[in-house]
């Protein structure tokens, strides 16, 4: 009978890729990271031994915190966080349940590097069209829910991505860009290894509108609403 401070891997699974998904924390050891890499979609790494340094960022938001089984790491650091007066539970079973139920899981190698609050940093031209909506999207619903999207005028993107250690995407010439007849909705699919049939589907529409390879009409209408909204809404990260 799980505990009524822990939360179950079907739970967890039904709310990941929501709008209020919970804050995921992984307090897995190194040794245990390096055997398995992968993490659970928009998980971020703390240190179960620093938890009274990193606890406050969480005021106010329900935490979920996985460690590998499920066990004393989890556990306790979530006791902690409730003694900060913070929601939290544990995941029952941990990462290695989490993976025996087959769930969802992304490859962190290709992550950029976090800035000093902890986010990832990103850098595409200024008004943002289908890719570039559709990308910031897929990042803070699945890899970091906290990601900055810095839109710019495209010829200072190279830039301002150096001098700001920010990850350059949708442009030509750069890594997080369109791969000969896909977008960068794919390519990111591919890069983080999101093979979810839903997150595919939507990259179909993506790729149909962005290269305006109509599929028989079906994507002309999003392709117009998407070209108008930029014109209407003054702020960008609206649109995000």
């Amino acid at each position: 009978m799980p505990s009524p401070n822990e939360i179950t891997v079907s739970q967890l699974s039904r709310r990941i890729g929501l709008p209020d998904t919970p804050a995921l924390v992984d307090v897995r050891i190194d040794e245990d990271v390096e055997a398995d890499p992968r993490m659970i979609p928009g998980a971020r790494r703390h240190d179960y031994r620093s938890v009274s340094e990193w606890s406050a960022r969480y005021i106010g938001r329900h935490v979920v915190v996985i460690c590998h089984r499920g066990k004393k790491l989890s556990h306790g650091v979530a006791a902690h966080l409730r003694a900060d007066g913070i929601a939290a539970e544990s995941l029952g079973g941990g990462m290695v349940g989490w993976r025996e139920a087959a769930q969802p899981t992304i490859v962190t190698a290709r992550l950029p590097p976090r800035d000093v609050h902890g986010h990832t940093v990103w850098v595409t031209r200024e008004r943002p069209k289908i890719d570039r909506i559709a990308c910031p999207w897929l990042i803070r619903r699945f890899v970091d829910p906290g990601a900055r999207f810095l839109f710019v005028k495209a010829s200072e993107v190279l830039d301002v991505a150096d001098r700001f250690a920010a990850a350059p995407f949708d442009i030509d010439g750069v890594f997080w860009s369109h791969r000969g007849d896909t977008c960068t909705f794919d390519t990111m699919l591919t890069e983080f290894g999101l093979d979810l049939p839903p997150l595919r589907q939507l990259a179909r529409i993506v790729r149909g509108a962005d290269t305006v390879r109509w599929l028989a009409g079906r994507f002309s209408r999003l392709f117009a609403h998407v070209q108008g909204r930029p014109c209407t809404i003054g702020r960008r990260h609206v649109l995000v």
